[in-house]
């Protein structure tokens, strides 16, 4: 273990109060390509960004036919948590963790064992889907069905309207009691640590500067530089599933 890394294992260890903000980088290990990475799915192919517009979406029928096919083969549907994610179920476990604010949408915050209420998913998820017109909300798993069936662009059953995921799309306004509860957790933190996130897209990048704010410490663990690195007490360049279990702790304790 590095001396950074035991550095801030032992900020875990003191703290009272953690609060952990995730990104796209978190979930690489599990299969899921990031955003905006060297490999990102925007960098390899700036197009792809289109699709993630509400604008271009409720526009445009092609968009929303080629949105169909991406979530009907988004990786997501076969990945499996990762030693990162289960790090972040040790810290609840322990009893430090009291909010993880995450930017993905594919739910495997979820499926490592987390408690939903502490989840604060502030750009969606991918597992629901909404109706833009009527408000109906359910899995995505029977529309992604459809799809499959040859529904290209499926409607919504009770009223005919756009459906599309329950994701923020660049354009589409933010939930403000989501917002508001991951502001509130990173108001009141002895620790953030932010994970596998380029710190580019606000509000969630703000945290840092928040939580900072309140006098807690910041530990970035990320591939890439962030904004935020001059700002944080530690930067850990290292791959996220083999120096999250060592900050966190390997092992909860038992009971």
């Amino acid at each position: 273990m590095s001396t950074l890394v035991e550095t801030v294992a032992a900020w875990v260890d003191a703290a009272s109060t953690i609060v952990a903000l995730t990104g796209a980088g978190i979930s690489t290990e599990s299969g899921i390509p990031d955003f905006r990475g060297p490999q990102g799915v925007w960098t390899r192919d700036p197009k792809a960004e289109r699709l993630s517009n509400i604008h271009e979406y409720m526009r445009d029928p092609d968009v929303r036919k080629l949105a169909w096919q991406g979530r009907v083969n988004h990786p997501a549907w076969q990945a499996r948590p990762n030693a990162g994610h289960r790090a972040l179920v040790t810290l609840e476990r322990r009893g430090k963790l009291r909010a993880l604010v995450t930017q993905n949408i594919d739910g495997l915050h979820q499926a490592a064992g987390h408690d939903p209420i502490r989840v604060i998913e502030v750009h969606g998820t991918m597992r629901d889907v909404i109706c833009m017109a009527c408000g109906w909300r359910g899995p995505a798993g029977p529309v992604l069905d459809r799809v499959r069936a040859g529904e290209a662009d499926p409607p919504c059953a009770g009223c005919g309207g756009i459906l599309k995921s329950a994701t923020i799309s660049f354009g589409q306004a933010l939930v403000p009691t989501v917002i508001d509860a991951a502001s509130r957790a990173a108001g009141e933190t002895d620790l953030l640590l932010a994970v596998g996130t380029s710190l580019q897209v606000y509000p969630a990048a703000g945290l840092v500067s928040l939580a900072k704010s309140v006098g807690a410490r910041v530990a970035i663990v990320n591939g890439e530089a962030t904004p935020f690195d001059d700002l944080a007490d530690a930067v850990i360049r290292a791959p996220i599933g083999d120096v999250l279990p060592q900050i966190c702790g390997d092992t909860p304790p038992d009971g």
